[in-house]
């Protein structure tokens, strides 16, 4: 796929995208949920070899290039990494997969309501490599945790900032903007959020455009004004703690976002699992969450 065609699949492809970037201090969690204990490692390299293992059994596995799975949020390592043979982003466009890069070093400590996320310095460095291996685009998650008006916009214009600096390299931004969906002020907060994302997207030049990546809102259809917005691709959810099943109900409430979901993906998936077992598996989440992407 090149680079239009690539644009196109995210913009109008009838399917989801698939999260499979849990980093450092993610990955331990993820491999306990994939049925392998801490002990079975010994020192980053072999907990990310072993990660990576799982990742490619899902980029190898038939159901994932079945159609329905439309882009893959990968790794620096995973990109870094090969799969059936070849550079993994080449395997995942050979497989109909537009291919994306976590580009954020994680979270600052929570203040005025949200964690902004840390300094990204050497952020140019990584998006040229990532342009060079065809990669078509980025995200980088930050949190919300309170309804304050002040942290939210803070929170907002730093992601349209970075952003700015992945456009100006030649690659597609996604933006999260998480909001915990544990908090209590959610539904009053999601409407500040949408107020200063929607501030953002005007203010961007004209032609350019952004994929968001937003919790499930509380109050359904709430994020209808961004969808339609000329400046945004994409707008895709993520699965933010809930199960597979809670997930595809809450975003089937929602039409016109897509589904980009880590857990509500992988939560079935074992290590110990025949190849026909875990395909069987992972092929009923790819159905699932399509369907409830596609209503």
């Amino acid at each position: 796929m090149n680079q239009q065609e690539m644009t196109d699949r995210i913009a109008t492809g009838q399917g989801f995208i698939a999260a499979l970037d849990q980093s450092g201090g993610s990955t331990p969690k993820a491999l306990r949920g994939y049925g392998i204990e801490e002990g079975a490692w010994n020192g980053d390299d072999e907990m990310f070899a072993l990660i990576h293992e799982m990742r490619s059994r899902i980029i190898e596995s038939p159901c994932f290039g079945n159609g329905k799975v439309l882009g893959a949020i990968l790794f620096e390592k995973t990109m870094d990494g090969t799969s059936g043979g070849k550079p993994v982003p080449d395997r995942l466009k050979e497989r109909g997969i537009v291919p994306f890069l976590k580009v954020d070093k994680g979270l600052e400590d929570e203040a005025n309501g949200v964690q902004f996320m840390k300094p990204m310095p050497d952020l140019e460095s990584l998006l040229a490599r990532a342009r060079d291996k065809g990669v078509f685009g980025t995200k980088m998650r930050s949190v919300i945790k309170a309804n304050d008006t002040a942290g939210i916009k803070a929170v907002v214009h730093q992601q349209f900032a970075e952003g700015a600096r992945i456009l100006a390299m030649g690659l597609m931004p996604i933006l999260e903007p998480e909001y915990d969906i544990k908090s209590p002020d959610r539904a009053e907060g999601e409407k500040v959020l949408l107020e200063a994302i929607m501030e953002g997207l005007d203010a961007l030049p004209e032609g350019q455009q952004v994929m968001l990546k937003l919790s499930i809102p509380a109050e359904a259809g709430l994020y209808r004004p961004a969808i339609e917005h000329p400046a945004v691709l994409r707008v895709v959810a993520l699965s933010g703690g809930y199960s597979t099943e809670e997930a595809c109900a809450e975003l089937s409430k929602n039409p016109g976002m897509i589904a980009s979901f880590s857990r509500g993906l992988l939560q079935d998936l074992r290590a110990g699992q025949s190849d026909e077992e875990f395909d069987a598996t992972l092929g009923a989440a790819i159905d699932r969450i399509h369907a409830a992407s596609i209503m």
